[in-house]
């Protein structure tokens, strides 16, 4: 069920301040530790967050012009731009965004992409350091229902609504066709944004489609 526009920003506010709220408990060593997101450390992760709450059109628009458009170049150089020389001073910076509003003109992307955001790079942060968070219904649904609405070529899972069946077992959502595909809501939302780490919290007859979707 696709929220209201006006209704999302709250969420992905109350996901920023989540966020900050485990941020601040870290140690120097767990800013250091591997993400899930390839080759960036927590603290780069941090960095990327604080770049997406920039992410107005024209933002995007020159950041992709020094990337000489360049996806990953892009990324990497907006981690780079804002992340500080200590963990603080980035948690600071990403305190300064929290309530930011900025986002993609909707052309290019639809809002509830700021909760896919903040779900995924949460989960890359938390999970490889034992955390866990207890998301709203209505978060998750939401990143869900954007991602697969969005084609893989810019990093969505529409591709797995006619590959599989999606179905949550803390939630009363089936989407998609073909093999079922069981398990907690925010698994699903994970391997809807490629990140097949999730895979092992999911059962049926369609896991095996999975790894092969991409």
């Amino acid at each position: 069920m696709p929220r209201a526009m006006e209704d999302i920003w709250p969420l992905v506010h109350a996901e920023r301040a989540a966020l900050i709220g485990d941020l601040e408990g870290l140690t120097d060593e767990q800013w250091q530790q591997p993400s899930l997101a390839d080759g960036w450390t927590v603290h780069d992760v941090a960095a990327h967050l604080v770049d997406n709450a920039h992410a107005t059109g024209r933002y995007l628009l020159l950041a992709m012009a020094r990337a000489w458009f360049d996806f990953d170049r892009q990324n990497d150089q907006g981690v780079a731009r804002h992340r500080g020389a200590t963990p603080r001073e980035t948690l600071d910076r990403l305190r300064a965004v929290a309530g930011s509003t900025a986002a993609p003109p909707r052309w290019l992307t639809a809002l509830p992409s700021r909760l896919v955001e903040e779900v995924a790079h949460g989960e890359d942060i938390r999970r490889p350091l034992g955390l866990t968070r207890n998301y709203p219904e209505a978060v998750l649904e939401a990143a869900l229902f954007h991602q697969l609405g969005t084609p893989q070529a810019i990093g969505g899972g529409k591709h797995l609504r006619s590959l599989v069946t999606l179905t949550a077992t803390d939630a009363d959502l089936v989407l998609g066709q073909g093999p079922v595909v069981t398990g907690p809501l925010l698994s699903l939302v994970l391997v809807a944004t490629g990140r097949h780490v999730a895979v092992d919290d999911l059962s049926g007859p369609g896991v095996p489609l999975l790894s092969r979707a991409g």
